[in-house]
């Protein structure tokens, strides 16, 4: 019994150490408690917007009051190889929520009741953030207060390293021809939290960050490659723009405007701190579509232009190819002629075409490693085209 009890005694005073050193080393690289590390690297998608601390962005006191109809879905649909029904693409697909709105009409709208999903919940963008934080350029740019020519340094200084990164431009980060090296290898659970996108996506102080990533893999301009960090660093000029939070300018020029119903979030690095731009808004699939009828009207909503002419055609051009194959430009993909695209990990999609006034958003729970965007945009495909 005295040998059980010291190799008990033993066992649990070498856990306690485990647990001390692991805090102390997280606290080090400026991460959350690894009680906190652990519950987000496990979540799904749909759990992790009160994970990270957030900013609150207001919605309009005016809020747009949708139109609503019937519409039918495909009884069947391609899937990944594979004919089903619509119900079982919907569940295959892990969706928690699915609109189509055509004309400003909401015509379909389907929520995952049973895992507690509602007009009301409040589901994560991951990368579609990409595109709200373009938006907030292109505004920026209207007004003169930045060029795509402006370099990142030139807005902090304090991180020139005299190397190619301090040639890094808002056009090359917008583009994703930076070459700044923090690659989008994404973990598979807590054992992958070391990779540079992971500690983006997890830090609890973004300036800390940066300051330890400003290694570049290519000269910009020289080789396209979808990289978090850039739009990252497109947040933080933004917020030394503006003087404020993101979340409180995107409140007052965007959500406020476009007639947004519900309070979203901005996840943070810190109470205060700064928005994780390359990722972490979340809003209602009602409250998201609302962006896709701003792409498809021309960057008007309610009688105001939202996002200038200028920066539509930027928006609408491609410039380089990604992932897939499909186009991109200025944060916002081009899988189809004529189609613009926010996409985030896990299955999100805001999925417009101009042509149709068609806006599709499919929010979703795709577990790590099994994010097949492409797949799912040839289902959406034809359902936009339809007239």
């Amino acid at each position: 019994m005295k040998k059980l009890l010291k190799i008990l005694r033993n066992t649990v005073i070498a856990l306690v150490a485990i647990f001390i050193l692991l805090s102390g080393f997280l606290q080090y690289i400026h991460y959350p408690n690894l009680i906190a590390v652990a519950r987000l690297g496990l979540a799904p998608a749909s759990k992790t917007p009160t994970l990270l601390p957030w900013h609150t962005v207001e919605p309009s006191t005016s809020p747009l009051v949708w139109n609503t109809n019937a519409e039918q879905m495909p009884t069947t649909v391609t899937y990944k190889g594979r004919s089903m029904s619509w119900q079982d693409f919907l569940k295959k697909s892990y969706t928690n929520a699915f609109l189509v709105v055509r004309d400003g009409t909401i015509t379909y709208e389907y929520y995952n009741t049973q895992a507690g999903m509602s007009a009301t919940t409040i589901l994560p963008s991951y990368s579609m953030a990409k595109t709200l934080t373009s938006i907030i350029i292109g505004q920026l740019i209207e007004q003169g207060k930045i060029l795509e020519s402006d370099t990142f340094v030139s807005f902090f200084p304090q991180w020139k390293t005299g190397t190619s990164f301090d040639k890094v431009t808002i056009q090359s980060l917008l583009d994703m021809e930076a070459g700044v090296g923090v690659k989008d290898n994404y973990p598979n659970g807590p054992a992958g939290w070391g990779v540079g996108i992971a500690q983006m996506y997890a830090t609890t102080d973004m300036y800390w960050f940066i300051t330890h990533n400003r290694k570049m893999l290519e000269e910009p301009n020289t080789k396209p490659d979808y990289r978090s960090v850039d739009t990252q660093m497109l947040g933080l000029i933004i917020q030394k723009v503006t003087g404020g939070t993101i979340s409180d300018y995107f409140s007052k020029n965007v959500w406020q405007p476009i007639g947004a119903k519900n309070a979203a979030t901005w996840n943070v690095d810190h109470k205060g701190g700064h928005e994780k731009t390359f990722c972490c808004f979340n809003a209602t699939a009602r409250d998201y579509a609302l962006i896709g009828q701003l792409l498809i009207n021309n960057g008007k909503a309610q009688s105001q232009q939202i996002i200038s002419p200028h920066w539509m055609k930027r928006f609408s051009t491609p410039v380089v190819k990604l992932d897939y194959g499909w186009g991109y430009g200025a944060q916002l993909w081009h899988p189809y002629p004529g189609i613009d695209l926010a996409m985030g990990l896990h299955g999100q999609q805001i999925f417009t075409d101009p042509a149709t006034k068609t806006v599709i958003v499919k929010l979703s729970d795709y577990p790590n490693g099994d994010d097949p965007q492409d797949a799912i945009a040839a289902v959406l495909y034809p359902i936009v085209q339809k007239k």
